[in-house]
């Protein structure tokens, strides 16, 4: 980024080449219709069940039960279904015209805004989650999607599960919600009626994944996310917030020590960090 130039909250910097003038950012992003929103989401969940359909197919084949499949099935199916979020973002974003990782987020931002709001937002929703949890008596729930995903069951299956749930959902989920879709409703009412949308779908698409008494907890995280994202500009802070908070789960769930656990939470942040790391670099081709 040149010196002396300022950008809005959802205008990505220009693409510098070296030895010559930058070249614009492309606005399409600007151009995502509210509408697409939607049809986006229907599309990734189309795509996921597909996906999950056919992964679990093909481990029948290869002599897997359909009705209890193994936990490399799940886990395979679930990578799928992560994919399936990203490949409709990049679907729908794409109907707009060319798009560049920045135009879903991926642009750095200043280091202090970012931990302070993030501080702010991951405060805020656990004020709100404890007082949940008070009234529902939500503490005795557990987290069974890990136990799902065959955790216990083998020494690889825990690491996969573990790759899975801190690394690949938070990129996936976040280059969805927070890069495309929050994006796309904010064109339709502004940012605080898309953000309570987004918390809301958030919330409902971890039905069949997180216990019932969960799912308001998590559109108020999914909420918070979005706020995350106005503020910066970027989508980094999203996705380290929501690896943190999952390795923090992650960790609860196995009953890990506090020490662990903390470790597991800076580990899912610095891979996320370093997997996004080629993306911001990502420039247009110049013809």
């Amino acid at each position: 980024m040149s010196s002396g130039q300022s950008y809005g909250p959802w205008l990505p910097p220009v693409a510098e080449s070296p030895g010559g003038p930058p070249a614009p950012a492309n606005d399409s992003e600007q151009r995502w219709s509210p509408w697409s929103a939607p049809l986006a989401l229907l599309a990734a969940l189309a795509f996921a069940i597909f996906g999950a359909v056919a992964i679990g197919v093909i481990g029948a084949i290869f002599g897997a039960s359909l009705s209890r499949p193994p936990p490399a099935v799940n886990i395979v199916a679930t990578v799928v279904q992560d994919g399936a979020f990203v490949g409709a973002a990049i679907l729908f974003a794409g109907r707009a015209g060319a798009v560049l990782p920045a135009q879903l987020g991926f642009v750095r931002t200043r280091v202090g805004r970012a931990l302070g709001t993030m501080a702010l937002a991951y405060a805020g929703y656990w004020v709100l989650s404890a007082i949940w949890a008070a009234i529902f008596n939500a503490a005795k729930t557990k987290d069974t999607l890990p136990t799902s995903l065959g955790v216990n069951e083998s020494t690889v299956a825990l690491v996969a599960v573990c790759v899975l749930v801190t690394t690949i959902a938070p990129i996936a989920e976040e280059t969805f919600f927070r890069g495309f879709f929050f994006r796309a409703l904010s064109n339709w009412r502004g940012p605080w009626p898309a953000a309570v949308l987004t918390g809301i779908v958030f919330g409902a698409i971890h039905a069949g994944s997180a216990p019932a008494v969960f799912l308001v907890p998590l559109g108020v995280f999914g909420f918070a996310l979005c706020l995350v994202r106005w503020r910066t500009g970027s989508l980094l802070p999203c996705i380290a917030l929501h690896a943190l908070n999952n390795g923090l789960a992650f960790g609860v769930s196995q009953h890990w020590t506090a020490g662990q656990t903390l470790l597991l939470m800076a580990g899912a942040v610095s891979v996320t960090m370093l997997v996004c790391e080629p993306l911001l670099a990502w420039r247009p081709q110049r013809v």
